[in-house]
């Protein structure tokens, strides 16, 4: 037996589009490039489901937490030999953390 979601895609701007999954008998459903590129979802990462009380639901991706680890080194060959001050340090972390917020990284 298969199930059917129906998904509806919206964006500010943008027209609203709709697309139709379909469950398999084991519950899995697969999601469409076209839906995944609208969440920003890439390949690996992670999506976060809330049921919402009226039977529906919300799908986005989940935040990616950064570790330390990952942080160390990653000024290594940006700062052409110079010292950096605590500031200049704390800016360059700040920026990292922007654009690994914004899927740049």
């Amino acid at each position: 037996m298969q199930y059917s979601i129906t998904i509806c895609l919206s964006h500010p701007t943008e027209d609203t589009a709709t697309t139709t999954l379909t469950v398999t008998a084991r519950g899995q459903v697969t999601f469409r490039k076209q839906v995944l590129q609208h969440l920003g979802i890439k390949p690996g990462e992670k999506i976060e489901l809330s049921l919402l009380p009226d039977g529906r639901a919300e799908l986005k991706a989940t935040q990616q937490k950064g570790s330390l680890r990952e942080l160390a080194g990653f000024l290594k060959d940006k700062t052409n030999g110079n010292v950096l001050t605590i500031k200049e340090i704390d800016d360059a972390i700040a920026d990292a953390s922007a654009a690994a917020g914004a899927g740049e990284a």
